[in-house]
């Protein structure tokens, strides 16, 4: 604008000059606002798709259910979705990584059913039964990882045969019972620490511990994506193996990192998950694969790998848990929520296919 003006001024005190200055006119100007406007748009629909999409969630359930917006709602969906958010985290390093982890429910019940074990029939301490779950899951991760770079073994049968290893152990682990079991014929009277239960149920200042274990994992997802060498290695190996091999990036290393962190993420997931139920079982968490995966793909992230992100993710699991509430509110039938889930994660990933050809640079 301040060229224009410039212009305008010259045209008006040198008129001699003025047929060698080119003038915006009404119509060129329109064009540049509505190319400025499209670029807006465009933008949006790449970065924004996520958060505005929950938006509108909120806002319309806002509308349809009187109980809804209320503070004690919102934190019950934060507990509801922390699970679902921590396990997106770890699962959208995978799919950056051009793979996938099918898994993942099954080695946070491992994982929770050894921290249960651990303190409540073992006599450990809180800090050591939590460390084994942790432990448990990081090495469960890493055993893919290296089952899927050294075997050369497809991730999603590797992830599979893991996913049947890891709920067989945890059976055996509890011996197919909830921990901790008062089944005093069987020996397995126990009980689980006042710490592991505040990890889960707990609270500071009014914040749900598990919200700010989510945005604890966040930041450092986001660092670790878009802040490390191993960020960057994970987007180029998911992008293009070969011009990542090239370069002198190591895929098995890459690999192997990854689903070590997803491991670990899904311990975190098992103790939060354990305090939240004060309880653990080898069967908890069925589904959790399916859901953390349509938590990122929601969340905009690319199911081919080399594109996306942790918040993202977050978000998209934020608009399961909100969407799920809302249902409840609206006194849904659990089986048509099951429909209702399947179409959107159906229409999301037809429209993100849809906005990456029509909006990509």
């Amino acid at each position: 604008m301040r060229e224009q003006r410039k212009k305008l001024s010259i045209i008006k005190n040198d008129p001699e000059n003025a047929t060698s200055l080119k003038v915006p006119s009404k119509v060129s100007l329109i064009n540049q606002w509505v190319s400025m406007g499209g670029e807006v748009i465009r933008k949006t629909l790449l970065r924004g798709g996520p958060i505005v999409a929950l938006l509108f969630l909120i806002i319309y359930l806002s509308f349809a259910s009187p109980y809804f917006l209320s503070v004690s709602n919102f934190l019950n969906i934060t507990r509801q979705s922390s699970i679902n958010a921590i396990l997106a985290i770890g699962q959208t390093m995978v799919i950056i990584g051009a793979g996938i982890d099918l898994s993942v429910g099954a080695v946070l019940a491992l994982s929770a059913s050894v921290s249960a074990v651990a303190v409540s029939y073992w006599g450990l301490n809180l800090g050591v039964g939590i460390l084994l779950g942790l432990g448990t899951g990081a090495l469960t991760g890493f055993t893919t990882g290296v089952i899927v770079t050294k075997g050369r073994i497809p991730d999603f049968v590797a992830t599979l045969a893991m996913m049947t290893t890891a709920r067989g152990l945890a059976l055996i682990l509890t011996q197919g019972l909830p921990v901790p079991s008062h089944f005093t014929a069987l020996k397995l009277v126990g009980y689980l620490p006042a710490g592991l239960i505040w990890l889960g149920s707990g609270d500071i200042l009014g914040v749900p511990v598990p919200a700010l274990i989510i945005v604890a994992i966040t930041i450092l997802g986001w660092m670790i994506l878009t802040r490390t060498t191993l960020g960057r290695a994970i987007y180029a190996v998911g992008g293009n193996r070969e011009a990542a091999r090239i370069s002198g990036i190591s895929f098995v290393r890459t690999k192997i990192i990854v689903y070590t962190i997803m491991g670990l993420l899904a311990g975190v997931a098992g103790i939060v998950l354990t305090g939240r139920l004060n309880s653990a079982n080898a069967l908890m968490a069925e589904g959790a694969e399916l859901q953390s995966i349509a938590a990122v793909v929601i969340g905009g992230t690319n199911l081919f790998g080399g594109e996306g992100g942790v918040v993202g993710s977050v978000i998209g699991a934020f608009i399961m848990g909100t969407l799920g509430n809302g249902l409840n509110l609206l006194n849904v039938s659990a089986f048509v929520q099951r429909v209702v889930m399947g179409l959107i994660i159906i229409g999301v990933v037809v429209f993100d296919q849809w906005r990456r050809r029509r909006f990509a640079v």
